[in-house]
Protein backbone atom coordinates (compact mmCIF):
# COMPACT_ATOMS: atom_id res chain seq x y z
CA UNK A 1 0.00 0.00 0.00
CA UNK A 2 1.77 3.04 -1.37
CA UNK A 3 0.16 5.54 1.32
CA UNK A 4 1.14 3.12 4.12
CA UNK A 5 4.65 2.72 3.13
CA UNK A 6 4.97 6.52 2.86
CA UNK A 7 3.41 7.34 6.12
CA UNK A 8 5.86 4.87 7.59
CA UNK A 9 9.01 6.45 6.39
CA UNK A 10 7.83 9.34 7.93
CA UNK A 11 7.45 7.51 11.02
CA UNK A 12 10.75 5.92 11.01
CA UNK A 13 12.54 9.58 10.51
CA UNK A 14 10.44 10.71 13.56
CA UNK A 15 11.30 7.90 15.58
CA UNK A 16 15.08 8.47 15.04
CA UNK A 17 14.50 12.26 16.09
CA UNK A 18 12.89 11.20 19.37
CA UNK A 19 15.22 8.77 20.04
CA UNK A 20 18.20 11.50 19.81
CA UNK A 21 15.86 13.49 21.94
CA UNK A 22 15.10 10.76 24.62
CA UNK A 23 18.68 9.81 25.31
CA UNK A 24 18.85 13.69 26.68
CA UNK A 25 15.95 13.07 28.99
CA UNK A 26 15.23 11.24 31.86
CA UNK A 27 12.89 8.34 31.54
CA UNK A 28 12.41 6.70 27.95
CA UNK A 29 10.56 3.29 26.91
CA UNK A 30 10.94 1.74 23.76
CA UNK A 31 8.94 -1.21 22.71
CA UNK A 32 8.61 -2.99 19.37
CA UNK A 33 7.09 -6.02 18.30
CA UNK A 34 8.07 -7.85 14.65
CA UNK A 35 6.08 -9.99 12.74
CA UNK A 36 7.15 -13.78 11.47
CA UNK A 37 9.14 -12.54 8.99
CA UNK A 38 11.37 -10.21 11.38
CA UNK A 39 9.77 -6.87 10.20
CA UNK A 40 8.96 -4.34 12.50
CA UNK A 41 5.34 -4.30 12.84
CA UNK A 42 4.57 -2.02 15.20
CA UNK A 43 6.48 0.74 17.53
CA UNK A 44 6.08 2.38 20.45
CA UNK A 45 8.69 5.19 21.72
CA UNK A 46 7.81 7.09 24.80
CA UNK A 47 9.60 9.87 26.62
CA UNK A 48 8.86 13.29 28.54
CA UNK A 49 8.78 15.15 25.38
CA UNK A 50 6.52 13.02 23.59
CA UNK A 51 6.36 9.34 21.63
CA UNK A 52 5.52 8.18 18.51
CA UNK A 53 2.82 4.94 18.04
CA UNK A 54 2.82 2.95 14.79
CA UNK A 55 0.51 0.23 14.43
CA UNK A 56 -0.01 -2.26 11.22
CA UNK A 57 -2.73 -4.50 9.79
CA UNK A 58 -5.74 -3.19 13.15
CA UNK A 59 -7.06 -0.52 11.81
CA UNK A 60 -10.55 -0.90 10.33
CA UNK A 61 -12.99 1.96 8.52
CA UNK A 62 -15.02 2.12 11.44
CA UNK A 63 -11.89 3.13 13.36
CA UNK A 64 -11.57 5.76 10.18
CA UNK A 65 -15.30 7.07 10.92
CA UNK A 66 -16.83 5.41 7.27
CA UNK A 67 -18.70 2.76 6.62
CA UNK A 68 -17.17 -0.33 4.38
CA UNK A 69 -18.00 -0.28 0.85
CA UNK A 70 -20.69 -3.39 0.43
CA UNK A 71 -18.58 -6.48 -0.46
CA UNK A 72 -15.27 -4.93 -0.13
CA UNK A 73 -12.74 -6.72 1.17
CA UNK A 74 -9.62 -5.61 2.69
CA UNK A 75 -6.34 -5.65 0.20
CA UNK A 76 -2.67 -5.56 1.26
CA UNK A 77 0.10 -3.96 -0.21
CA UNK A 78 3.40 -6.02 -1.51
CA UNK A 79 4.74 -5.42 1.98
CA UNK A 80 1.12 -7.21 3.24
CA UNK A 81 -0.07 -4.06 5.01
CA UNK A 82 -3.28 -3.62 4.78
CA UNK A 83 -3.75 -0.82 7.44
CA UNK A 84 -1.54 1.83 9.26
CA UNK A 85 -2.33 4.05 12.44
CA UNK A 86 0.95 6.36 12.81
CA UNK A 87 0.96 8.72 15.82
CA UNK A 88 3.60 10.77 17.05
CA UNK A 89 3.82 14.58 18.88
CA UNK A 90 5.01 16.57 21.28
CA UNK A 91 2.69 18.51 23.54
CA UNK A 92 0.41 20.55 21.64
CA UNK A 93 1.95 19.73 18.70
CA UNK A 94 0.28 16.36 17.19
CA UNK A 95 0.07 14.56 13.84
CA UNK A 96 -2.01 10.94 13.35
CA UNK A 97 -3.39 9.53 10.53
CA UNK A 98 -4.61 6.59 10.01
CA UNK A 99 -5.52 4.44 6.35
CA UNK A 100 -6.82 1.37 5.71
CA UNK A 101 -7.04 -0.47 1.67
CA UNK A 102 -9.91 -2.07 0.42
CA UNK A 103 -10.78 -3.82 -3.13
CA UNK A 104 -13.85 -4.29 -4.96
CA UNK A 105 -14.59 -5.50 -8.35
CA UNK A 106 -16.98 -2.74 -8.63
CA UNK A 107 -16.26 0.17 -11.14
CA UNK A 108 -14.57 3.43 -9.31
CA UNK A 109 -17.62 5.31 -9.94
CA UNK A 110 -20.01 3.25 -7.91
CA UNK A 111 -17.26 3.35 -5.07
CA UNK A 112 -17.01 7.59 -5.52
CA UNK A 113 -20.54 7.53 -5.19
CA UNK A 114 -20.44 5.72 -2.25
CA UNK A 115 -18.21 7.27 -0.49
CA UNK A 116 -19.52 11.52 -1.79
CA UNK A 117 -22.86 9.88 0.54
CA UNK A 118 -21.08 8.56 3.15
CA UNK A 119 -18.45 11.45 3.63
CA UNK A 120 -21.63 13.59 3.48
CA UNK A 121 -21.76 13.33 7.48
CA UNK A 122 -18.70 15.39 7.78
CA UNK A 123 -19.93 18.54 6.10
CA UNK A 124 -19.54 19.36 2.34
CA UNK A 125 -17.67 16.88 0.18
CA UNK A 126 -15.39 17.91 -2.38
CA UNK A 127 -14.40 15.66 -5.42
CA UNK A 128 -10.41 16.28 -6.80
CA UNK A 129 -8.22 14.49 -9.52
CA UNK A 130 -4.74 14.86 -7.82
CA UNK A 131 -4.75 18.38 -6.62
CA UNK A 132 -7.64 19.96 -8.87
CA UNK A 133 -10.92 20.19 -8.07
CA UNK A 134 -13.77 18.33 -10.24
CA UNK A 135 -17.02 20.23 -10.11
CA UNK A 136 -18.25 21.85 -7.20
CA UNK A 137 -17.92 22.93 -4.19
CA UNK A 138 -14.25 23.19 -4.91
CA UNK A 139 -13.60 24.22 -1.30
CA UNK A 140 -15.47 23.05 1.86
CA UNK A 141 -17.27 24.99 4.48
CA UNK A 142 -14.08 24.73 6.30
CA UNK A 143 -11.73 25.84 3.99
CA UNK A 144 -10.47 22.26 2.74
CA UNK A 145 -9.09 22.13 -1.26
CA UNK A 146 -8.18 19.50 -3.05
CA UNK A 147 -4.58 21.08 -2.60
CA UNK A 148 -4.68 20.64 1.10
CA UNK A 149 -3.08 18.12 2.53
CA UNK A 150 -0.14 19.91 4.12
CA UNK A 151 -0.04 23.09 6.65
CA UNK A 152 2.83 25.70 5.76
CA UNK A 153 5.41 23.85 8.05
CA UNK A 154 4.16 20.07 7.07
CA UNK A 155 3.10 17.93 4.19
CA UNK A 156 1.88 14.97 3.72
CA UNK A 157 1.66 13.58 -0.16
CA UNK A 158 -0.83 11.22 -0.29
CA UNK A 159 -0.43 10.27 -3.90
CA UNK A 160 -3.63 9.68 -5.31
CA UNK A 161 -4.84 10.01 -8.34
CA UNK A 162 -9.09 10.51 -7.88
CA UNK A 163 -10.06 11.07 -4.05
CA UNK A 164 -13.14 12.80 -1.88
CA UNK A 165 -12.42 14.95 0.58
CA UNK A 166 -13.97 16.33 3.69
CA UNK A 167 -13.77 18.34 6.69
CA UNK A 168 -11.02 20.73 7.36
CA UNK A 169 -7.25 21.65 6.43
CA UNK A 170 -6.31 19.95 9.84
CA UNK A 171 -8.62 17.48 10.20
CA UNK A 172 -9.88 15.62 7.14
CA UNK A 173 -11.94 12.30 6.02
CA UNK A 174 -10.71 11.36 2.68
CA UNK A 175 -11.50 8.54 0.06
CA UNK A 176 -9.09 7.76 -2.44
CA UNK A 177 -8.91 5.83 -5.21
CA UNK A 178 -5.54 4.20 -6.18
CA UNK A 179 -4.04 3.36 -9.48
CA UNK A 180 -4.86 -0.19 -10.66
CA UNK A 181 -3.74 -2.23 -13.84
CA UNK A 182 -6.30 -4.93 -13.12
CA UNK A 183 -10.36 -4.66 -13.50
CA UNK A 184 -10.73 -4.14 -9.39
CA UNK A 185 -10.80 -0.92 -7.83
CA UNK A 186 -8.53 -0.42 -5.16
CA UNK A 187 -9.23 2.25 -2.62
CA UNK A 188 -7.61 3.84 0.68
CA UNK A 189 -9.74 5.33 3.23
CA UNK A 190 -7.86 8.01 5.52
CA UNK A 191 -8.61 10.27 8.78
CA UNK A 192 -5.59 13.02 8.77
CA UNK A 193 -5.09 15.35 11.71
CA UNK A 194 -2.21 17.86 11.29
CA UNK A 195 -0.91 20.26 13.73
CA UNK A 196 -1.16 23.64 13.14
CA UNK A 197 1.78 25.64 13.54
CA UNK A 198 2.22 28.77 14.50
CA UNK A 199 1.69 30.50 11.45
CA UNK A 200 -1.68 28.81 10.93
CA UNK A 201 -2.33 30.21 14.25
CA UNK A 202 -1.53 33.63 13.31
CA UNK A 203 -3.32 33.02 9.75
CA UNK A 204 -6.13 31.99 11.97
CA UNK A 205 -6.52 34.88 14.20
CA UNK A 206 -6.48 37.79 11.84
Amino acid sequence: MNDARNFRSVSIAACATLISLAALSIGCSIAVDKNKNGDDKNVKIDTPLGGVHVTSDSTTAADVGLPVYPGAKLAADKDNDKSADIHFGFGDWQFRIKVVKYETADSKDQVLAFYKKALGRYGDVIQCTGHNAVGSPTVTSEGLTCDDSSGKSHQVNLDMGQSLKAGSKHHQHIMGIEKSDGPDTFFSLVELDLPISSDDGKAESN
